[in-house]
């Protein structure tokens, strides 16, 4: 093998790893957010506390820096329990493309759209934002046209 592709020092530390992005849209959490942050937080500490691998040690406290940083900018947002509209922390009920789906607006770190939960910056989000019961919003996502039916508004926060 040619000189020219082996390392000369093999423990040389790696690059500095690269920060992880923050969001410039304001940090709305629901309750369950705040909880999911200090949930990461703790287990980030816990984590660090128990490796001696460099490596890992350095992605860790990049991970923890990330979540000082959101939970320091978080805002709890309580939902309106009387709200008639689509709103952050609220569960829209909606009918979109044949079939019924349970979407419920959430800050952008406790969003898993497979689930159901998707950020208040989402276009989808966006678009249902002060609809109302019996509504139908035309959402152009991918292209197209779809017009979505909102069928029930819950305001129960879990």
């Amino acid at each position: 093998m040619a000189q020219a592709f082996t390392r000369e020092i093999d423990d040389a530390p790696l690059p500095p790893l690269p920060e992880r992005p923050v969001s410039p849209h304001l940090n709305l959490v629901t309750r369950r957010g705040a909880a999911l942050i200090e949930e990461a937080l703790h287990t980030l500490k816990a984590q660090i506390g128990a490796t001696s691998e460099k490596d890992r040690e350095a992605i860790l406290a990049r991970d923890l820096r990330y979540w000082f940083a959101r939970r320091a900018t978080m805002q709890v947002v309580e939902p309106d329990r009387a709200a008639d509209t689509v709103g952050f922390g609220t569960t829209a009920v909606i009918r979109r493309r044949g079939k019924v789906e349970r979407l419920r607006i959430v800050g952008e770190d406790e969003a898993e759209p497979p689930k159901g939960l998707i950020a208040w910056t989402a276009p989808l989000a966006k678009a249902l934002e002060g609809g109302r019961v019996g509504e139908i919003i035309h959402f152009v996502g991918g292209g197209k046209d779809e017009p979505i039916e909102i069928l029930a508004i819950e305001t129960a926060d879990a």
